[in-house]
């Protein structure tokens, strides 16, 4: 009756066609799933992960065309982790510096090497070779084969004015630990998974607030094995003060969602059904599937989505 680390995390694009490309392309992601905004079906919303969009691997994205660039700031999630081989960072440094993408030396953190860089909207990703092998079996490419690719998430890292109301509820509620401390950052890691099972707080007392829009988070969803878990630690999240929205059906998984003390947007999403629930997993991402609300508005949907 716990969380399960993390499951998917969601930003913010500006370009459909643009978004597409740099995850699979040159990321070597899968589409795993192209779908609609249950709230603005004139709007994509892409999930890209390993083969089957497995938990922990999936980070989804809302491209609105056009869309203004967000913010990082305090109040929201400011960097996406994700574990890689050992030995793999020059491959990627050297990848990104052909393709010219903005990226960072690599660096060294809690003992782990990472390199870090930025999306086509300035979204900051981190490339992590976790102390730990990871033994998940990568989406590969053409390009981008097993010894390179990415496994999946690592952590994600919450910017925070103040990290004690949100380490709380990490802690208390979501049954993590504080693992270490290096300067203004704290790590924080759930032992229920061997992966995608940290949490790192960024603390920034004098930081304003961000803006969500291209290039930034929009929530982080945490994993739960399924409704009756999640409705027990919805319980929880009530009992602390909080208001957490009721079960709401996603099609692939039922979510939950409430915003923490310090700001950002947290969901629970259950592993059930998975994203081979309207697709078999050899199909996967390669048919515009829609909400059943949305199906015989489809005609006029597809006029309206751009070309990718």
């Amino acid at each position: 009756m716990s969380i399960s680390g993390l499951h998917h995390i969601t930003a913010i694009a500006s370009n459909a066609k643009q978004n597409v490309d740099f995850y699979t392309r040159v990321l070597g992601l899968r589409m795993v799933k192209k779908t609609v905004n249950f709230d603005d079906p004139g709007t994509y919303h892409f999930y890209f992960g390993d083969e089957s969009g497995t938990p922990g691997t999936i980070i989804t994205f809302f491209p609105w065309p056009g869309a203004a660039k967000g913010r990082n700031g305090t109040g929201m999630a400011t960097a996406v982790g994700y574990s890689v081989p050992e030995g793999s960072l020059p491959f990627w440094a050297a990848r990104f510096k052909k393709l010219n993408i903005a990226q960072e030396e690599i660096a060294e953190r809690f003992g782990e090497k990472y390199i870090s860089f930025q999306d086509p909207d300035g979204l900051r990703i981190e490339f992590i070779v976790p102390s730990k092998k990871d033994e998940r079996k990568p989406w590969e490419t053409g390009e981008v084969n097993s010894s390179v690719a990415i496994k999946g998430f690592h952590s994600t890292t919450l910017s925070l004015r103040n990290i004690k109301p949100t380490e709380a509820i990490l802690t208390d509620v979501f049954g993590y630990k504080l693992l270490s401390q290096e300067n203004n950052r704290y790590r924080l890691r759930t032992e229920a998974v061997e992966n995608a099972g940290i949490v790192d707080l960024l603390a920034l007392p004098d930081r304003p607030p961000g803006y969500v829009a291209a290039g930034t988070n929009h929530h982080v969803a945490f994993r739960v094995k399924d409704e009756e878990v999640q409705m027990a630690i919805r319980e929880k999240i009530l009992a602390k003060g909080l208001n957490p929205t009721g079960k709401i059906n996603r099609d692939y998984f039922y979510s939950v969602y409430f915003r923490e003390p310090g700001g950002v947007l947290f969901e629970l999403a259950t592993e059930n059904p998975g994203f081979t629930v309207d697709e078999p997993l050899n199909e996967l991402g390669t048919h515009l599937k829609l909400p059943k609300q949305f199906e015989e508005s489809r005609a006029q949907i597809e006029r309206v989505l751009p070309v990718i």
